[in-house]
This record gives C-alpha cells, structure tokens and sequence, in this order.
C-alpha cells in the first residue's frame, strides 16, 4: 500500500478518515492525496477549463474557501512529515473519486461517514453508499475518532460464494498489515436458511484459498444477515468489517446486494469493502 485517498468536505467525519489515514500513511510510508469536490450546477463554471469562473462567481468564491481551508488541515500536528497531495475538481462525487483513484494509481480509499437513519440516511450516506457499491479501489469508512487505529480482529462476512474468493485473499492481504487475525462469518438467517452441514462445508472449501491459518470460522443465527455480522462484531469486539461487493449487481445473491451499505450506514465499527 503506497498512495490512499481521502476525500473531504472538511467535516469532523472527514478529519476522522484522515487521522486514521495519517497513522497508516506513517506505519507504512504512504502517500496521502486529500480531495475537495465541489459539485456545483453546469452554469457555475466553463466546462472546458474549470480554472474560469467568470461565468461563475459562486465558484470563484468556493475555491478560494476550499484552499483556505486545505492550508488550515495541513497545519495538523498528525499530518506531520507525511506526504500530502491536495486537489480539487469540479464534478459529482463519484466520478471526482474515481477519476483521482484512475488518474493516481490510489490503493485504498478511506472515507468517514456518519451513523445515519432516516432522510439524514439519504442526505449523508448516499455518496458513501456509491462509491462502495461502485469503486474499483477498496473502501474503508471510519465513522468515529480512532486516537489509535489498530487492527487486531477482521470480521469477513460472506456467502463463501466462488466469487468472494478475491475478496478473502484481498482482506488477508490487509490483515498482514497489522498481523490481525481473520473471523470467517456466515449468517444464517430464516429467509436464507442453510444447515450446519452444508455451511461448514462451503466454508471449508473457501478457505482452502486463505495463505494463513490465523483465522476462526463461524457460523452466526440471526434474523437478518445485517444484524447477524453487526452483533457477532460486537460479541468479539471486532475492530473491523470486511466484505465483498460486485457493484450494481450488489454483494453476491446471498447479500441481496445492500448490506455492505447498510453496514456502511448503520455498523459503528469501521467496515472496509473490496468489489469484486
């Protein structure tokens, strides 16, 4: 892991992705780029060179507030001796991510998100919930201040589908970071009911795949699949979620395609994503 991205619209939420951000980039040496997106009407400015804003003061005016506000930031203590890239483009949320993510070969996004319901939910978690349904680069949202972000249990929730295969090696991978250890979970739920047998089988054969033998399985009885991963992570007190998304498609068809997002909504532990 070299480069992460961390898109900001200097909200407290925000500043928690990049402290957390800021203790990975110092752990192992990474390169931070820091994104403002200012998602204004077509009118407000020239869509051949987004740098003139004649025909568009408004823009003007929000530009000159976004650089004040990035030379704020990056007089942070925790941002010292970091390598620190800001940029600010003029387009939908999404597309400024991915764009950024293509344009700088990024590893990972880290983004921070409120624990949200109800038309807050739609207001706040919808441009969270796009880019993990849809981005290429593994997601990690943070939704709380983490004075020290350390990962010692990985909570991976899955159907233990073939195409989840990826993901499993991908989370491995992130868990070496820190040396943490892997918590296989499979929720098995009224709606979606498999037998013990069935299960322990699907997940033995997945794990053939797992380089490491610094992994628990379990399988969880819940009422539904979003409660089963949220309180099996509280009952070990996971310090992370990692799941599998398959984009528009959603999560696998055991997943029904939004329980990454709603955990991404709704789970106060950190969740990383990675689509496969």
């Amino acid at each position: 892991m070299n480069k992460i991205l961390v898109p900001t619209d200097f909200s407290p939420q925000a500043e928690n992705a990049l402290k957390v951000a800021a203790q990975l980039a110092k752990k192992h040496d990474c390169k931070i780029h820091l994104l403002h997106i200012l998602d204004l009407p077509l009118q407000q400015i020239d869509p051949v060179n987004t740098m003139n804003f004649s025909s568009g003061p408004e823009a003007l005016f929000f530009m000159k507030l976004a650089k004040q506000k990035f030379d704020d930031l990056l007089k942070r203590d925790y941002l010292k001796d970091i390598r620190v890239i800001d940029s600010i483009e003029f387009t939908e949320i999404y597309n400024g991510i991915s764009k950024q993510c293509e344009k700088n070969n990024i590893d990972l996004i880290i983004m921070g998100s409120n624990g949200s319901s109800g038309i807050e939910e739609i207001l706040i978690g919808s441009n969270t919930e796009k880019v993990v349904r849809n981005s290429e680069t593994p997601v990690l949202v943070i939704k709380r201040p983490h004075t020290e972000f350390d990962i010692n249990k990985i909570v991976f929730a899955s159907d233990f589908a073939e195409e989840s295969i990826p993901a499993l090696q991908k989370t491995a991978d992130f868990a070496k970071l820190w040396q943490a250890k892997i918590h296989l979970l499979l929720v098995n739920t009224p709606n979606q009911f498999i037998t013990t047998k069935t299960a322990t089988e699907r997940i033995k054969k997945f794990v053939k795949n797992l380089n490491s033998e610094d992994f628990t399985t379990t399988i969880y009885n819940d009422i539904t699949i979003e409660k089963g991963i949220t309180n099996y992570s509280y009952s070990i007190d996971a310090d992370l979620i990692s799941m599998s998304t398959r984009g528009r498609k959603g999560i696998s068809h055991f997943f029904n395609g939004s329980i990454s997002e709603d955990l991404v909504n709704h789970a106060m532990r950190p969740v990383i994503t990675f689509k496969v």
